[in-house]
């Protein structure tokens, strides 16, 4: 598993609308593998290989580089950074976090804490309540020269390495450079068995789905796909304090055969294949369903004419944190199955 690559991937800074990092990486790492990459208006990376006879079948891949972030929306003449989210954030996780500024001209480290008193000159009602995202505040340290450096549009993303922990890989970003990281790898593993699929192979390395779904519906309309794989991330609840019915996804027992959420509903006979292609292949899986959230697959199902549309997801605890970790063998068990899937198509 070329875990050196999902740590570059996780490690690179990309907010929604400024993923132009992660791209770069990503055009770096996939040369040779497809035989056509373009980026468009609103910054997704299309790459396609091409299928056999005159009117192959198009199977699109969705993996987004965005990752949750914050905007500058201010530099006071102290220093402080103002931000506005980019994203769902949870402000119970934001506090007393390391983060990347990052402007046109280069990168700083910062801190992120909430406005207020600290502990020891709070009083006992300030310190029940949470902030809200917009109560944070980021300082580089740099004092008054902060204003010559930090401009409003600049972005923020949370500053911590990949680690791997036993089976487990702990990171920020995890949502949704795992899907990245198997669009690469999936492409890479059918050239290295010889190219064969009969079907035309779309990746949309999409941009701004944490607000929205937004380069995946852009992209969708332009390639019109007949099948739509949402490669994502999911919650693996299980974890102390929720009960089973609500873990969504158990970790190391597979991907994830993504049904429902808020956004789209999967296309049952597609969610058959790959269910028999996962028994035939041995390969472990889990059927999941997700009260809230959406993901790119919503949009390839819903461009242009329509697509049948299906999830293949990574159950991931701790989501939308610096935290957020996944098993090995559930990422594993998702690029198998797309592997499986393509060279039977």
């Amino acid at each position: 598993m070329n875990i050196d690559l999902l740590r570059a991937l996780c490690e690179t800074p990309g907010a929604p609308g400024r993923e132009h990092k992660v791209r770069a990486l990503i055009e770096k790492e996939i040369e040779g593998l497809f035989d056509e990459v373009k980026t468009d208006a609103l910054g997704s990376l299309l790459c396609k290989r091409n299928g056999k006879g005159e009117n192959p079948e198009k199977v699109m891949l969705l993996c987004h580089m965005d990752e949750i972030a914050f905007l500058v929306t201010h530099v006071s003449e102290k220093g402080y950074i103002h931000i506005d989210p980019v994203g769902g954030f949870d402000a119970r996780n934001l506090f007393s976090r390391r983060v990347l500024v990052v402007t046109r001209d280069g990168e700083y480290k910062g801190v992120m804490n909430p406005g207020g008193r600290p502990i020891h000159i709070s009083s006992a009602d300030e310190r029940k309540k949470i902030p809200e995202p917009k109560d944070f505040f980021v300082d580089i340290g740099l004092g008054k020269e902060t204003q010559n450096k930090v401009k409003v549009g600049d972005f923020i993303v949370m500053d911590e390495p990949l680690i791997e922990m036993g089976e487990k890989i702990v990171s920020k970003a995890l949502d949704n450079r795992i899907a990245c990281w198997l669009g690469i790898e999936v492409v890479r593993k059918l050239v290295e068995n010889g190219g064969k699929h009969d079907c035309e192979i779309h990746v949309a390395f999409t941009a701004q789905e944490e607000v929205g779904l937004r380069g995946a519906r852009t992209a969708s309309y332009a390639i019109k796909p007949d099948i739509g794989f949402g490669i994502d991330t999911s919650l693996a609840c299980d974890t102390p304090g929720v009960p089973d019915s609500e873990a969504v996804n158990m970790q190391g027992k597979g991907f994830g055969l993504h049904i429902k959420d808020s956004s789209f509903i999967a296309d049952i006979a597609l969610v058959e294949e790959i269910e028999d292609l996962a028994i035939e292949k041995k390969i472990p899986y889990q059927r999941t369903i997700l009260a809230r959230g959406g993901q790119d697959g919503a949009a390839a199902q819903q461009a242009a004419a329509g697509a049948r549309a299906v999830g293949i997801v990574v159950g991931t605890r701790y989501i939308h944190t610096v935290t957020e970790m996944i098993d090995k063998t559930d990422l594993q068990a998702a690029l198998d199955i797309l592997v499986a899937y393509l060279e039977k198509h």
